[in-house]
């Protein structure tokens, strides 16, 4: 085990839970957990191999614990993956909502886990199907083909290497829930995962043209992974079901925008539009709901 302690900058408020949780793929995600104690775990494939941290915070600052072969990667970029190089005191709301919700979370940061396969590959698992269906393969796809996370971590596993993302046969897509597009992406991104690695030292529009050029990989699974590799404040999420709706019902009690009015509302905020997302969506605000939620298809029966 190996430690480090990082102060945020200016020593102002954070929030640990709020800044991380966007990295977890549902409540029983294997490489992301939340314990009793206040800790924040994480599993990760870096460069260097898995690594596991355990982040708690105390003293106005946070202390990480890092085991594997990935330690020294890990806590290299403790800083980054926390927000360090995030700059929300830029932002400037314009909103009455935003600005509320600006003030109420102070500590909130936009994380940088430096690692574009770790969220692409969730990301794809989740185009055009319910968030437990995504979950659930997530969940099934590391407990069968990833292996143990390192250290005392509880229960987790670290996600497969591309190789063995790459020779997932076809019958375990199945079991898990998976069509044949997605698998067919992931296989395809696992194939050409140096290359993509590459993206999260890239700007957004390069890194943007780097994922796309994959087959099956759009603006939607684009922003949902910059968001996340790359720490980007404006990699807004185009083609979702849910957010242009909620967007617009925060900002103007409208029920039906879509993405080119969502965009529209968002221009006051360019370069800044997926934190003003992120403040709506923790405005508490909600979507009048007027139909049942989406039914779970069973794969495996099909």
């Amino acid at each position: 085990m190996a430690t480090r302690t990082w102060v945020p900058p200016g020593g102002g408020p954070y929030d640990l839970g709020r800044t991380l949780c966007v990295l977890a793929r549902g409540p029983g995600d294997p490489a992301y957990r939340t314990t009793p104690d206040g800790a924040v775990w994480r599993a990760s494939r870096t460069p260097q191999g898995p690594g596991t941290l355990r982040l708690t915070t105390g003293d106005g600052a946070v202390h990480a614990q890092a085991w594997g072969p990935g330690t020294d990667w890990l806590l290299d970029r403790l800083p980054t993956l926390l927000g360090q190089s995030d700059t929300p005191e830029t932002f400037s709301p314009r909103h009455r909502l935003v600005h509320q919700a600006h003030r109420r979370n102070p500590g909130l940061r936009l994380a940088r886990t430096g690692l574009v396969l770790e969220s692409l590959i969730p990301s794809i698992l989740e185009q055009k199907v319910t968030s437990d269906e995504a979950y659930r393969a997530w969940r099934l796809l590391l407990q069968r083909h990833g292996e143990p996370a390192p250290g005392p971590a509880p229960r987790m596993h670290v996600m497969p290497d591309p190789r063995t993302w790459a020779l997932i046969p076809s019958w375990e897509w199945h079991t898990a829930g998976v069509d044949a597009k997605r698998s067919a992406t992931i296989i395809r991104a696992a194939r050409a995962a140096a290359r993509l690695e590459e993206a999260a030292a890239m700007d957004d529009a390069r890194a943007s043209a780097r994922l796309q050029a994959i087959p099956g990989i759009g603006p939607w699974t684009t922003a949902e992974t910059l968001q996340r590799s790359n720490g980007s404040p404006d990699a807004v999420t185009v083609g979702d079901l849910h957010l242009p709706r909620i967007v617009g019902y925060a900002l103007t009690g409208f029920r039906g925008a879509d993405d080119e009015a969502m965009l529209d509302l968002l221009s006051p905020y360019e370069g800044q539009r997926h934190r003003a997302c992120r403040l709506i969506l923790l405005s508490g605000v909600t979507l009048p709901r007027r139909a049942p939620r989406f039914s779970v298809r069973d794969f495996t029966r099909m």
